[in-house]
């Protein structure tokens, strides 16, 4: 294993909640009610994808022009910055410093594959942005997840083979990712939800670098 590439929101820290109420509020402002549970499905997705899918929701496709949706897009996107500001190193998830660490001593390369183009600045106000070997900018990229781009990209960019990497995710679209990169995958959350994951732990406290080189070694069949 030479290389690890994260998610970030529910793996690193948790931002959910603050795209749920940034989402609910735009959906309320143009008659499209959203629960969490129908949030649960804009986990790990773009944002212009999240948007497309609450619109479809509402039967709302057609009724609005691309400049209209990209209008929207930025409207949640500068209320969730609103709320994401006051975050802190208190919101880094059990258990990540610790990951974190442990890898830098063994100089194993550590990536950010987040569809979140927020993720320099939530890094930067977990105090965690000196860990980062590399960061995909998702605006760059053709696809969102579960295409495997983001990992792909995250991989070259850290100048390792796919096969080399291990991903680690809490959304069932980005587990799909990983599988697609032909990399080692390792879920946190729900078995049933992250089934096609390589390891599934049910919380980031139980991610440890011997996890993630144990799984990889099985995985690949060498140690």
């Amino acid at each position: 294993m030479k290389a690890v590439l994260f998610d970030l929101d529910g793996v690193i820290t948790d931002t959910a909640v603050y795209h749920y109420h940034a989402w609910k509020a735009l959906g309320e402002k143009i008659g499209i009610e959203i629960d969490e549970e129908f949030n649960e499905e804009l986990k790990g997705v773009s944002r212009t994808d999240s948007l497309n899918r609450i619109l479809a929701k509402g039967n709302k496709e057609e009724a609005y022009s691309q400049t209209e949706k990209e209008t929207m897009a930025a409207e949640k996107n500068e209320l969730y910055k609103t709320m994401i500001e006051e975050m802190s190193p208190k919101d880094i998830l059990p258990g990540i410093k610790a990951l974190l660490d442990g890898l830098k001593e063994r100089n194993i390369l550590i990536g950010l594959a987040s569809a979140s183009q927020n993720g320099p600045t939530i890094l930067e106000k977990l105090q965690l942005t000196d860990y980062f070997d590399e960061i995909v900018d998702p605006a760059k990229l053709k696809a969102g997840k579960p295409d495997p781009e983001i990992f792909l990209t995250g991989a070259k960019d850290l100048g390792v083979k796919p096969q080399d990497c291990v991903g680690v995710e809490d959304a069932a679209a980005g587990v799909e990712a990983i599988a697609a990169a032909d990399m080692v995958s390792v879920g946190v959350g729900d078995a049933d939800t992250l089934g096609k994951a390589t390891k599934v732990v049910p919380e980031t406290g139980a991610l440890t670098v011997e996890l993630l080189e144990e799984v990889w070694s099985e995985a690949v069949g060498r140690s």
